[in-house]
């Protein structure tokens, strides 16, 4: 997939527009940025833009993430563990302190 991020008015405009008028190659759209499909089109589209707004667009290429393959097991629990805990409020250093779940300086310093 095709990151299509824009920094100017006019380029959001044109950003804008050109999603709208090629709908079919959008994948989703969120203001200052779209995703587009990666094919030639998507890439048409992404440097057309790039073309006549310069350095007001930035264009990335992208995959989806597979949490299965890039996380490692213990830290997909912590999340879900997280997510559940009783009270919402309660920062994740403090839940994971005195747990089997990993502190937020080691996930830090993990890469993916």
């Amino acid at each position: 997939m095709l990151l299509v991020m824009v920094y100017s008015r006019r380029a959001r405009t044109a950003l804008r527009n050109a999603c709208r008028g090629h709908d079919d190659v959008v994948v989703r759209r969120f203001g200052r940025a779209a995703i587009l499909e990666e094919n030639a089109y998507g890439a048409f589209l992404a440097l057309r833009l790039r073309a006549e707004h310069g350095g007001d667009v930035q264009i990335e290429r992208t995959r989806p993430f597979n949490e299965f393959e890039a996380v490692d097991p213990d830290v997909r629990e912590a999340a879900v563990a997280y997510a559940d805990r009783e009270s919402p409020s309660t920062p994740y250093a403090k839940f994971a302190a005195g747990t089997p779940h990993p502190d937020p300086a080691t996930l830090r310093e993990r890469s993916l």
